[in-house]
C-alpha cells in the first residue's frame, strides 16, 4: 500500500524514567486483571448464594412470575372502577377456582382411563408378543450374547458351590399405618407448604405492587430514576410479552392436539391437549413428556398400528409447524435473547434450581439481559445473552477485511445494500440505496482504516484491507452496474488525492453518482504528489474535480493541488471531499466541500446547477393529495390550539427550541401554532422556501443533523434568519397521502435516534387521528 501521508516521523525512544510515577506503571497494568478476578469472585458468590438459598428464593421467583401473569387482569379491573383490594381478591379467587376445576376435571379423566386400562391388557400383550417374535430372529449379536450368558452362568454356579459364600437376605418389617401416614405427609408436606407460600406472596405482590415497584426503582437506580424506570419498564414489557406469546403458542399447539387426537380416536383427547398446553411451559422436556402419554395410550388401545402412526404423525406435524412457523412469527424479538443463550440459561437454572429453574430460566435471563443494557458493570451480559449485534455494520465489515475474508465482506456489503431496497428495485431506489450504504458503511470503514493505519495495522492487515476492499467494490459494481449517462454534460472526476484509501472513497462516490445519472469517472490509482500526474488528467473546460482526502488536516494538500489544477487545467471547478473533516468546516479558502456522497450529489445539483439525466419516477398525484388534505379538515381553525399544544409537547419532549405542525397546500405551507415565528405567519410560507416541501417529495421522514451541510437548505431564508441547524420531520398521512408534517427544529446540530424518530411518528399519527375523528 502506498505511503500514508498521516504517518509522521517517529521520535527516538525516551530515556529511562525512574520517577515514582514510572514505578507505579506495572501496578496500573494489573488493574484490568484485578477487575476481572473481582468480577469472577463476585459471580461465584452470587451463584453460590442462589444455590444455597434456593429454598427461600424459589418461592419468591415463582410468586413474581405468577404476578406478571395476573397483574394485567388486576389493572384491567381497576380501570373499570373496582378498587385494587377487591380486584386482587377476585382475580386470585378466579385463578384458584380455575386451577381447582382443571385439577378436578383432569383427575376424573385419569380415573376413567385407569378404569379402562385393564380392558386394554390383551391388546398390549398381543403387541408385545408380536414385537418379540419379530425381534427374536437371529442377528449378528447372538454369538456375543450367548457367550456372555454362558460366562455369567458359570460365575453364578461357582458362587453357589462355594460353601464359604452365604447369601444374605434383608427382610424389612412392614411399617404400620402411622408410619405410612408420616411418610405421605413428608412427601406432600414440602410441595403443599411451598404452594401456600407462593400463593400468599402472589396476593401480597398484587396488593402492594406500587410500593414494591418504588422499592425496586430505588434499589436499581439510586438517584437516577430515568435509568431505573427505563430498565424496569423494559424488563416488565419483555417478560409480559414473552408470557403472552408463550400462552398463545402453547394454545395453538394444545388445541389442535386435542382435536386431532379426538379425530384419531385416542381416549382422553381433551386431557392430552390440556396437558400439552401446560407442559410446553417447561422448555425442551415438557413437549417430550406430553407426547409420551397419547402415544402409549394409542399403543394400548388399537390392536393394529394405525392409531400409533397417526398419533406420531400428528405430534411431529404440530412440532414442525409450532417450532418453524408459529414460534418465530409470534416470538420474534419478544425476549431479545439469542437461541444459544436460552439453551445455556435453561441448563444453568436447571442445575441450580431443578425443574422450577427450567420453567423460570427465560424470564430470569431476560432480567439479566435488561440489567446488562442499563448497568455499566454488567454490560457484558448484553453481549453474551442478546440478539443485537455487538459490532455495528462498519466494524463488522472492517473486521472481515482485516481477516482476509473478502467473500464474506462482499456478501455483507451486498446484503446491506439489498436491505435498503424495496421489491421493485427502481433506478432511483438503487441510487438511493447505494448512496446510503456508501455514506453509512463504506466511508466509516475507510475512516477506521485511515485512523488505525499507522498505529494498529500491520503490513499484512493493510494488504488484506486493500485486496478485500477492491473485491467489495467490484462486487457492488457488478451487482448494480451504472448505466451510461444519456446526456453529455459536465463530467465529474472523483480522484483520490494521495493514497489508496482516498482512491477507494473516490470510486464509491463515482459509482453512486453514475447511478444518479451523472457523467462521473474515477481513476483506479490515487493522484499522488507529482505534477505530471495532475497534467495527465483528461480534463475539459468546465469539468468538475472532486478530490477525495482522508487526511485529518487536508488544507495543505488541497492548496497545493488546487494551485496545480488551476494552472494546468484552467476553467475546472474543484470540490474538496475531506471525509475526516468536521461538518461545516472549510478545509481551505474558496473551495466547495462535501463530507458525504449524498451531500456531494445535492451539491452538484443545487450549488452548481448541474442537471442529472432524467430518471423515470412515479410522481405523487397532487390532486389526490390536496383532496386528502381537504377531507381531513386540517386547516379548520378549531384545531389550531391542538397544533400549538402538540408543538409545545414535541419541543419539550425532544428538548429542541422550535417545533411545528405544517400542512402543505398547493403553493403554501401553513403552520398555525408553530414555535418558529416566521413559520407561524397567518398567510403561511411559500412552499418552495420550506424544508417540509422536501419531506412531501420524498414521502418519508426527513432528518438533517446539520442544515448547513445540506446544499438544498443552507440558503433558505428561514434557515438564515433564525440560524437553524437541525431539522427532523415525520409525514402526516391521511387516505394514504402525505398532507403535512410534524417537525422539531433547533439552532444547534444534533442527532435523532431511531427510537426518538419512531416516537415523533407516533405523536404525528395520534394528531392525525384526533383531527380526523373530530370531523363534523
Amino acid at each position: 500500500m502506498p505511503h500514508n501521508p498521516q504517518t509522521a516521523s517517529r521520535p527516538s525512544p525516551p530515556a529511562a524514567d525512574h520517577s515514582p510515577q514510572h514505578a507505579l506503571l506495572p501496578l496500573l497494568e494489573l488493574v484490568p486483571a484485578l477487575r476481572v478476578a473481582a468480577g469472577l469472585l463476585i459471580a461465584a458468590l452470587v451463584i453460590l448464594a442462589l444455590y444455597v438459598g434456593r429454598e427461600l428464593i424459589i418461592p419468591i421467583a415463582l410468586a413474581a412470575f405468577l404476578g406478571f401473569l395476573l397483574d394485567p387482569a388486576v389493572c384491567r379491573l381497576k380501570r373499570w372502577g373496582l378498587p385494587r383490594a377487591p380486584a386482587v381478591a377476585l382475580v386470585s379467587a378466579t385463578a384458584l377456582a380455575l386451577i381447582i376445576a382443571a385439577g378436578a376435571y383432569l383427575t376424573g379423566q385419569l380415573r376413567q382411563l385407569s378404569a379402562d386400562l385393564p380392558g386394554y391388557q390383551d391388546t398390549i400383550t398381543t403387541k408385545v408378543v408380536d414385537l418379540r417374535r419379530q425381534l427374536g430372529g437371529p442377528s449378528s449379536w447372538d454369538g456375543a450374547v450367548n457367550t456372555f450368558g454362558l460366562l455369567q452362568k458359570q460365575i453364578d454356579q461357582t458362587v453357589k458351590d462355594d460353601p464359604q459364600v452365604h447369601p444374605v437376605r434383608v427382610v424389612s418389617s412392614s411399617p404400620g399405618p402411622v408410619a405410612d401416614a408420616l411418610q405421605w405427609l413428608q412427601r406432600i408436606g414440602g410441595p403443599v407448604a411451598t404452594a401456600g407460600i407462593v400463593a400468599l406472596l402472589v396476593v401480597l405482590i398484587l396488593l402492594d405492587r406500587d410500593s414494591l415497584r418504588d422499592r425496586v426503582l430505588r434499589l436499581m437506580g439510586g438517584g437516577n430514576l430515568h435509568l431505573a424506570t427505563d430498565a424496569l419498564h423494559e424488563a416488565t414489557t419483555r417478560i409480559g410479552r414473552y408470557l403472552r406469546m408463550q400462552l398463545i403458542v402453547n394454545a395453538s399447539y394444545g388445541i389442535p392436539m386435542a382435536v386431532g387426537l379426538w379425530m384419531i380416536g385416542v381416549p382422553g383427547a381433551l386431557l392430552w391437549g390440556a396437558l400439552a398446553t401446560v407442559m410446553r411451559f417447561i422448555p425442551y422436556l415438557g413437549p417430550l413428556i406430553s407426547a409420551v402419554f397419547p402415544l402409549a395410550l394409542a399403543f394400548a388401545v388399537d390392536p393394529g398400528w394405525s392409531m400409533v402412526l397417526w398419533t406420531l404423525g400428528l405430534i411431529a406435524a404440530l412440532e414442525l409447524i409450532s417450532n418453524n412457523v408459529i414460534e418465530p412469527w409470534l416470538y420474534g424479538s419478544s425476549t431479545g435473547l439469542s437461541t444459544l443463550s436460552i439453551i445455556v440459561a435453561a441448563t444453568f437454572w436447571t442445575t441450580l434450581w431443578g425443574p422450577i429453574g427450567l420453567i423460570l430460566s427465560t424470564p430470569l435471563t431476560v432480567c439479566l439481559l435488561v440489567l446488562g443494557r442499563y448497568v455499566p458493570a454488567l454490560r457484558f451480559m448484553q453481549a453474551l445473552l442478546g440478539t443485537e449485534p455487538v459490532l455495528d455494520v462498519p466494524h463488522r465489515l472492517y473486521q472481515r477485511l482485516l481477516a482476509g475474508n473478502s467473500e464474506e465482506a462482499a456478501d455483507l456489503a451486498l446484503e446491506q445494500v439489498q436491505e435498503r431496497l424495496d421489491e421493485e428495485d427502481t433506478a432511483a431506489e438503487v441510487a438511493s440505496a447505494l448512496t446510503s450504504f456508501y455514506d453509512q458503511v463504506g466511508l466509516p470503514v475507510l475512516r477506521l482504516a485511515s485512523s488505525q493505519h499507522a498505529d494498529l495495522a500491520t503490513a499484512s492487515h493493510r494488504l488484506r484491507l486493500a485486496s478485500g476492499m477492491t473485491t467489495v467494490l467490484e462486487e457492488l459494481r457488478e451487482a448494480w452496474p451504472a448505466a451510461n449517462p444519456t446526456s453529455a454534460g459536465r463530467r465529474v472526476h472523483c480522484i483520490g488525492a494521495r493514497w489508496e484509501i482516498d482512491a477507494f472513497a473516490a470510486s464509491m462516490a463515482a459509482h453512486a453518482l453514475r447511478h444518479h445519472r451523472f457523467d462521473a469517472l474515477a481513476p483506479a490509482a490515487p493522484l499522488g504528489a507529482g505534477q505530471a500526474a495532475v497534467a495527465a488528467l483528461p480534463l475539459r473546460a468546465g469539468d468538475i474535480v472532486c478530490l477525495s482526502v482522508f487526511h485529518p488536516d487536508p488544507a495543505a494538500q488541497l492548496d497545493k493541488l488546487r494551485g496545480r489544477l488551476q494552472r494546468l487545467h484552467p476553467g475546472c471547478v474543484l470540490i474538496a471531499l475531506p471525509w475526516n473533516a468536521q461538518t461545516g468546516t472549510t478545509p481551505t479558502d474558496a473551495l466547495l466541500q462535501a463530507t458525504g456522497i449524498g451531500q456531494l450529489q445535492l451539491l452538484l445539483q443545487a450549488r452548481l446547477a448541474i442537471s442529472a439525466s432524467p430518471v423515470e419516477e412515479e410522481q405523487a398525484d397532487e390532486t389526490a393529495r390536496l383532496a386528502a388534505l381537504a377531507d381531513a379538515g386540517a386547516l379548520d381553525r378549531r384545531h389550531y390550539r391542538l397544533y400549538a399544544d402538540t408543538a409545545r409537547k414535541a419541543a419539550n419532549a425532544f428538548d429542541t427550541r422550535y417545533a411545528q405542525v405544517s400542512w402543505i397546500d398547493a403553493d403554501t405551507v401553513f403552520a398555525p401554532g408553530a414555535l418558529l415565528p416566521l413559520a407561524a405567519l397567518p398567510g403561511g410560507m411559500a412552499r418552495g422556501n420550506t424544508i417540509c416541501t422536501h419531506l412531501v417529495e420524498e414521502d418519508a421522514p426527513l432528518v438533517i443533523d446539520d442544515l448547513l451541510s445540506d446544499p438544498r437548505m443552507m440558503d433558505m431564508a428561514v434557515v438564515q434568519q433564525h440560524g437553524l441547524r437541525f431539522y427532523a420531520g415525520v409525514p402526516l398521512r391521511h387516505l394514504g397521502q402525505v398532507i403535512g408534517s410534524l417537525c422539531i427544529v433547533d439552532d444547534a446540530p444534533r442527532h435523532l435516534s431511531e427510537d426518538d424518530q419512531a416516537l415523533l411518528q407516533r405523536m404525528g399519527d395520534a394528531l392525525v387521528q384526533s383531527i380526523t375523528t373530530d370531523r363534523t
